[in-house]
């Protein structure tokens, strides 16, 4: 499972000019299921976002995590963080999971999140979105659950 996540002071979605899903301060996940996860991935994956220490304290250091902040998530799935482009011009999706499975997984990480975390917002999953953002920081992370421990 890989995710890049940045903190923003707010993060929208449109889908067919609709907004279907809008937060404030929190963190925006783009989160892409690779076909070898499992459960455990995400178990992982949203126990390190949701306690990433990236937010600010009142002494401008990067001490406090989304549950410290109350902030809000917004995860919008993104299979294209498996692209390969070691070979070619084209990347190559191979290691992404299928879409059935994968939208279980999505499914099963935002019922996990909304465990933890009061506002959990979402994407449309396999819809053409539009995402808007103001990146606060700017503040970027990249997590891959095959590094963890």
């Amino acid at each position: 499972m890989r995710a890049v996540v940045q903190r923003v002071s707010e993060a929208k979605v449109l889908v067919q000019h609709e907004s279907v899903g809008a937060i404030g301060r929190g963190l925006l996940v783009f989160l892409g299921i690779g076909k070898r996860d499992t459960a455990r991935d995400v178990e992982w994956m949203v126990d390190k976002i949701v306690n990433l220490r990236i937010f600010e304290t009142q002494e401008c250091k990067m001490d406090e995590s989304l549950l410290d902040v109350r902030g809000s998530l917004l995860v919008v799935s993104q299979f294209t963080l498996y692209g390969d482009c070691r070979k070619g011009r084209r990347p190559s999706f191979s290691e992404a999971m299928d879409a059935g499975a994968a939208r279980s997984f999505f499914e099963l990480f935002v019922e996990r999140a909304k465990q933890k975390v009061t506002n959990v917002q979402t994407g449309v999953f396999q819809a053409m979105m539009h995402v808007g953002l103001t990146n606060d920081g700017p503040v970027t992370i990249l997590l891959d659950s095959s590094s963890r421990p």
